[in-house]
This record gives C-alpha cells, structure tokens and sequence, in this order.
C-alpha cells in the first residue's frame, strides 16, 4: 500500500524516499527472519525507530525493506541491585527514564526528542541531550548490546558489567553505526541512583558574547551543572512568536542552568553559581525550584525546533561542537557570517560541551540565498576543524553531512570506514547511501 509506506518514506530532514516494503518486527525471530532474506535476494534492509533523526539516516534511498522498531517496545528488566536495564530497541526514551525513576534509578540521556525517539535510534546515533555535559552521552552507559549481522547471525557484545576489556570493543563500534554495520534488538544499559534534588535557573543577558561567556564562567567555577543550555535572540524571538508572547526587548540570549544531587551538594553548588551571576550582571535572573516551575522554563528550550521551523521554509540544521574554551569565539564568528552574507542563522544548544546547533534558515527555493549559505557552511565546517572540533556531536552522518565528511577525514580514514563496514555487511545491503 504506498499511501501507508508513505509515512515511512522520510524523517525530521523532510527528504522522502519511499520503501518498496515495511516490516514491523515484533520479535527478534522477525528480524533474523528479514535479515536472511533480504541478504537471499540482495535486498536493502533500513533499520528504523521512531524516525524522528536529522540527517536522513532511516532512509530507504536505495529502496529496500523498511524494518521498523516500535512494536519491539518491552523494558525486559531494571534490575535495582545492579543498576541495570535491558530493554528491546523499541522503548521510548522517556517510558525507560520514568520507569527507572519509580524504583529511584535515573537514566541521563535525554536527547530532545525522548518522548518519541527510541533507545534504538538513540544507539544507532550515540543521542546525546542537555544533561550530557555531566552525565555523558548513550555510550556512555551502554553495558552491551544483542544484534543480528546481515547474515541472520546473531552475536552478543559487551556485558552487565561496567568494566569489561575482553577482547575489541566491538560494542563501541556499533554505537554510532547509524545501523549500517548490524541490527540491534536487545540493549544492556548502567542506570544511576536518582538525584533527591534539582535546580533549575534562567539567566538572561544583552549579548550574545555575555552569555557564551558566562557559560564557561560556570564552568570553570566548579559549579558542576548537570545542563548548560544556550539560547540567542532569534530562538527566544521565535518562542514567544509561536507561544503569543512578548519578550524582554534587552535579552539578546539566555541560558539554562540545572544543578543536581543531594540537598547538601545542591546547596553548595548554588552558592558558587550565585557568585558566577553576580559577576556577570545578567539582564535579569530566574530561579525554579518546584517540578511545575521547571517546565515552565524548559518549555521555551523545547519550542525552540517547532518554533523556528516558522521563520523560512526550509531549516538546515547543523550540530557542530567546538572545545568549550571556543565557544565564545565560534558564536562571534558564526554571527559575523550571519551578518555578511544576510543570512537567518539561529543558535542554541548544549553549549556545556560545546555542542552549538546551528541553524540556517532558508528558501530553498532561492538560489542566490542557497548559494551564500554553501560558502558560509564550507567556511563554519573549516573553522570547527581548525579548532579542534567535530562537525556532529550527535545527529549522526546520515544522508545530509555526507558531503561534509572530507572535512574531518582524509582518504586513509574513509578507506578504513569503508573496510569496516565490507567486514560487517560484505554485499552494502545493510542501510546503504549513509556515512560515507
């Protein structure tokens, strides 16, 4: 039925490329089963979860079966001794987090979209999230990891233990693989106790170069936030457009601020945050303490992507990441672009580990424009290298930064992905057309 494949023919990108099949698996007998013929047939298999990635990444481009996820949605077990889950690749981000918190455990990855993404799809892209400044990103608490090669075999990586040097890591190597190298159906992950207490602030100041700075204050004032988000004036611009508000004229940029852990810690922490803003002189200063004051502010970071999406027809989103030191001097440079080229760039992000969302906006439909933001892309991806940098943090490769890869890899390094990837799917079946 094509009108049903349709809905599967795309992602967040807004590229559609429609299957030739869909097939929801809903136990891992399906998946081998697929998996052997699609490789009988030479058939493109396309792992796909919640489909709500940016560049691209579960998409048939080669048509294909479309092998989706979400009806392998089972936590199979949190284990509150060991500090542990297993969970099928279908489970909702925010189902496990809340699932943890009702027995005291805390799962920290929260990429934007955990009400909807899938621990899958957060594996195949190594999802990041506000709090992974402290906490880490995916990889960082996978334990190991079930999966199935092209072939129909299936192997078992990792273990339920923290430390574990047995061999490659071959784990490691699968997260981030966009699911080009194996399918994954079981996850092993380390859960953490819950912190008892949390903060959250708003501080608010009249530039952009203030707040950049302010952030690495904080930092470099032992202040440990488990989040340091960043948002400029266009974003907060845009929110109160799309909320039907009105905003502060003065702020220029705003930035969050959560801190965690016992009431002792937090308190101690709070203290030494104080002090960071009283050097600051921010524009003004908000303080959230209770659960319902909190989504209050967290609301505005959250209608950031849905409210900009408003300002032209077509959003081009980059995740950059630059050392935090950086940070300050990659924002002027990225706004001198802006204003020489008469470009809408919008910046927000996870600016705590240096992960600065850039987003152009643009009507494709305008060569001249389309034009100019390809030089200012090429000189963004140049000075991010130049630093020391990365050009994703943690949307992946994907279809969409395929062109950009050379920027950051030479031929050796391309060769090698290449061989990586022959080893585990010889015949280029496995989700074709992405990375490389």
């Amino acid at each position: 039925d094509r009108e049903y494949m349709l809905a599967y023919s795309y992602d967040a990108t807004g590229l559609e490329y429609l299957p030739d099949a869909v097939l929801f698996a809903e136990h891992e007998r399906d998946v081998q089963n697929a998996m052997r013929i699609c490789q009988r047939h030479s058939i493109p298999l396309i792992p796909r979860g919640a489909g709500v990635g940016y560049t691209g990444g579960s998409l048939a481009v080669n048509g294909g079966l479309v092998l989706v996820f979400t009806r392998m949605n089972r936590i199979l077990l949190l284990d509150k001794e060991n500090f542990l889950a297993e969970v099928e690749p279908g489970v909702i981000t925010a189902d496990l987090q809340e699932a943890a918190e009702k027995i005291g455990l805390f799962y920290p990855p929260d990429p934007a979209s955990l009400k909807t993404s899938t621990i899958g799809g957060n594996v195949a892209e190594n999802a990041g999230g506000p709090r992974c400044f402290k906490y880490g990103v995916t990889a960082n608490y996978v334990l190991g990891l079930e999966a199935f090669l092209m072939s129909g075999e299936k192997i078992h990586l990792g273990a339920h233990t923290i430390k574990n040097v047995a061999g490659y890591d071959l784990k490691a190597l699968l997260i981030g693989s966009e699911g080009t190298l194996a399918v994954v159906t079981k996850v092993i992950l380390r859960l953490l106790p819950l912190p008892p207490r949390r903060l959250l602030f708003r501080v608010d100041f009249s530039t952009l170069a203030a707040g950049a700075r302010f952030v690495q204050s904080v930092i470099q004032g032992h202040v440990q936030p488990a989040v340091l988000e960043f948002m400029d004036k266009s974003s907060l611009q845009a929110v109160y457009a799309y909320q039907g508000m009105s905003g502060d004229p003065r702020v220029q940029a705003a930035v969050l601020v959560e801190i965690d852990g016992s009431p002792a810690e937090v308190a101690e922490r709070e203290a030494l945050f104080k002090e960071q803003v009283d050097k600051a002189a921010p524009v003004q200063y908000e303080r959230a303490a209770t659960f319902a004051e909190q989504e209050v502010l967290w609301q505005t970071r959250r209608s950031i992507s849905p409210a900009i999406a408003k300002l032209k027809p077509k959003k081009i989103n980059e995740d950059i990441v630059v050392p935090g030191g950086r940070i300050p001097e990659m924002v002027e440079f990225i706004e001198a672009l802006a204003a020489e080229f008469n470009l809408c760039i919008v910046l927000f992000g996870h600016f705590g580990d240096g992960n600065i969302h850039t987003n152009l906006m643009v009507d494709p439909e305008d060569g001249e424009e389309m034009k100019r933001v390809a030089i200012v892309l090429d000189r963004i991806f140049k000075r991010v290298i130049e630093m020391g940098g990365t050009i994703s943090g943690e949307h992946g490769i994907g279809l969409s930064k395929k062109p950009f890869m050379h920027y950051q890899f030479g031929p050796l390094e391309m060769r090698l992905f290449r061989d990586i990837k022959k080893v585990f799917d010889p015949d280029n079946l496995l989700n074709p057309g992405k990375i490389f």
